[in-house]
């Protein structure tokens, strides 16, 4: 996972470890938390989501105040430092990314770790670790990406589709995939479950922080729905929409978009 060295004690050289190595180390082990958790049985569903995201975050807070304590940090189940908008360094973490899914014990749930520099988001980590095995998928170790299928795939929310997007996959002629959280859903690009996400229901820096990152050093388009660049480490943390998908569709899919603004 970490090609970090360790000590006769299994400690990890924390100077040694890249901050690539660092993202995908902590939400490797934040995702084997968060498995322990559920697997205890002690929890209702909604109890479970509520000490998962404590649980996950209080780890991930303490692991990056440890081994990185001149960054800034930005994570959602953490009350806001605006120290940390004078940084260049950010990091942004998710801890249960997916809450819902997690707590029904289902698979779409994701571990988000980041970190943006000078707003652009340069390093992520996204676990998924209720796939088989665990999965972690990593801006430093991009992989080719599956073949486009003849059917397009436009992965959406399972519970709350938008409507843009709806709109926009009926004029493409593709398929909806319902997944749950937005880790998951950008992931479904990368793993070849799906060709395009389209958001725009609102989010938060923490929902696409580490899954932008992660989708560009695969070579994806990540932008706004209207095309503009996304940027993090902002004292608005409110990012409300997210494109994601194979460079060949987001001039149809960011055209389409502004045709359906301009019809209203």
């Amino acid at each position: 996972m970490s090609g970090a060295p360790a000590d006769t004690r299994g400690q990890i050289d924390k100077a040694a470890m890249s901050d690539a190595d660092l993202a995908a180390h902590l939400a490797k082990v934040a995702g084997r938390i968060l498995i322990e958790v559920r697997s205890s049985g002690l929890f209702s569903a909604k109890a479970l989501g509520k000490a998962g995201d404590q649980t996950a975050n209080q780890f991930l807070v303490h692991a990056l105040r440890e081994v990185r304590p001149e960054d800034g940090l930005l994570s959602e189940e953490e009350k806001d430092n605006p120290a940390r908008l004078a940084k260049s360094r950010v990091w942004i973490v998710d801890p249960v990314d997916g809450t819902r899914e997690y707590g029904e014990e289902r698979s779409d749930w994701a571990v988000h770790v980041g970190l943006a520099i000078d707003g652009q988001p340069s390093v992520g980590a996204v676990a998924l670790p209720g796939l088989d095995g665990g999965v972690v998928l990593r801006s430093d170790q991009p992989s080719p990406l599956p073949a486009t299928p003849e059917k397009l795939r436009m992965v959406v929310s399972r519970t709350r589709p938008a409507k843009e997007a709806v709109a926009v996959a009926e004029k493409l002629g593709a398929e909806l995939v319902p997944m749950g959280s937005a880790g998951a859903k950008a992931m479904a690009v990368i793993l070849g479950q799906a060709d395009i996400y389209l958001h725009s229901g609102g989010q938060y820096e923490w929902d696409s922080m580490a899954p932008a990152a992660v989708a560009r050093a695969h070579g994806l388009h990540c932008s706004r729905i209207d095309g503009s660049p996304l940027v993090y480490n902002q004292s608005n943390v409110y990012l409300p929409d997210l494109l994601i998908c194979r460079k060949e569709h987001a001039g149809q899919v960011l055209k389409l978009i502004a045709e359906l603004s301009e019809a209203g």
